[in-house]
């Protein structure tokens, strides 16, 4: 199988659909042997901060000579950006291989796995083909239901936070949320949590309690960080007096660091080797994309995948953190979220907004979000072409010296980044 064989391959297994349960990837991973039984596995959920985190944990965990597996959701460029390896995105080829070998398994069950789930029993088996002697694996959606909660015996349950996302899957309360998001806590095994709700927290410490399982909260004792400690150059934390830098932007970094920090100290009592120059190096060293990612200098461009309430009131305050003046907006969101809060989040720190709708069928359409910031008083410019939206905000942002600042649905952050570039090549 080609890799153009395996993306049709995929397509005719998202025509399935999202179907909740693991009866599916339970039976698929079976017959494949239950790859994921031979792996030591980091199990992350949460709303927001499973990327970042699991960035920066990897990088940690690579300076300290480990092999690391990583599966994050959805991809951002591409298919393979889902599947790593020492934070490296995996070959086309090796994918279609993946997929080749996966593919007839799938086929020969009389109720064929989701296109979900076909990429989570593909990285368990590329953690194993690829001999990873740690892997952190992210859930997709929620927790107990999601796919990626087949993993028996993690060496670690992270629960980064709780926020309302998903609402038609996950519940529309905190309570409701978290009661999925525990779900990924296993008997005996040591959980941690490093959210903020307290709603959130006793659902945590309850499931924890029944299950056995040591739960862990993060000390803030042992940290210390300012208003001076997120500049557009990065992040800066005191970890037990010792100054960290992470080149990561956004003033939720702080949050994320904390998490990873608090987690090093618990594999480390889990036999985890990680030495203290391997935590500042790894940090020192971390590379994500999509979060408060400056993608350009001159003009400033930065692209910020902040897609629900929670996501979005980070992203404002990292702005007002890093600018004194008013920004250019491009947003793009998928219409299942609660848009019309983003307005009221956002209208004040707007010079202009620029709606998109990203090439997604779940998309809301641009001038349904464009409406929303008319009625804040803001002017808002709607865009059917993805392309001409990307021209017309670079325009504006660059003729006024403005910041320009992409927002939303990570889906649209390829569409971004090759107009982007397209408009790089026609200037030059």
């Amino acid at each position: 199988m080609n890799f153009k064989e395996a993306l049709d391959y995929m397509k005719k297994a998202a025509e399935r659909g999202s179907v909740l349960g693991l009866s599916r990837i339970t039976e698929l991973l079976r017959l494949m042997g239950d790859p994921q039984e031979k792996l030591k596995i980091v199990h992350i959920a949460g709303t927001n901060g499973k990327g970042s985190f699991g960035a920066m944990l990897t990088s940690v965990l690579k300076s300290a000579g480990y092999n690391v597996g990583g599966f994050s959701s959805p991809a951002i460029t591409g298919v393979t950006d889902s599947f790593r390896i020492g934070g490296e995105e995996i070959s086309e080829e090796e994918f279609a291989e993946l997929i080749g070998d996966i593919a007839p398994v799938c086929e020969s069950m009389a109720e064929k796995p989701t296109e979900f789930e076909v990429l989570t029993a593909a990285a368990f088996e590329l953690f194993v083909r690829r001999n990873c002697n740690i892997a952190l694996v992210e859930c997709g959606m929620g927790g107990d239901l999601d796919s990626t909660n087949v993993i028996k015996a993690p060496v670690l349950s992270v629960i980064t936070n709780v926020q309302k996302d998903h609402a038609a899957f996950l519940g529309n309360t905190i309570a409701e949320i978290a009661s999925h998001k525990s779900g990924i806590i296993k008997r005996g095994r040591p959980v941690y949590f490093g959210g903020d709700s307290e709603e959130a927290c006793e659902i945590v410490m309850d499931t924890a309690e029944k299950m056995e399982a040591e739960l862990f909260l993060p000390d803030y004792s042992k940290f210390a960080w300012s208003d001076e400690s997120c500049t557009i150059n990065g992040t800066d934390i005191t970890y037990k007096g010792e100054k960290l830098h992470i080149p990561l932007l956004g003033t939720y970094q702080c949050e994320n660091a904390v998490n990873v920090l608090s987690c090093v100290e618990i594999l480390r009592r889990e036999g985890v080797d990680i030495p203290a120059e391997a935590v500042s190096e790894g940090l020192a060293n971390v590379g994500w994309h999509g979060r408060f990612e400056v993608l350009c200098r001159e003009p400033l461009i930065i692209y910020d995948g902040a897609h629900n309430p929670d996501g979005i009131r980070c992203a404002a305050d990292s702005i007002r953190r890093y600018f004194d003046k008013r920004v250019v907006l491009l947003i793009g969101v998928m219409a299942d979220k609660e848009y019309e809060l983003y307005a009221d989040m956002l209208s004040e720190l707007a010079n202009a907004v620029f709606t998109v709708k990203p090439d997604n069928p779940r998309s809301l359409d641009s001038s349904v979000l464009a409406e929303t910031f008319r009625r804040k008083g803001v002017t808002a410019e709607p865009y059917d072409d993805f392309d001409e939206g990307v021209r017309a905000v670079y325009s504006y942002a660059s003729e006024r010296k403005l910041p320009l600042i992409a927002l939303g649905t990570l889906y649209m952050y390829r569409q971004f980044t090759e107009a982007l570039e397209e408009l790089k090549k026609y200037e030059k």
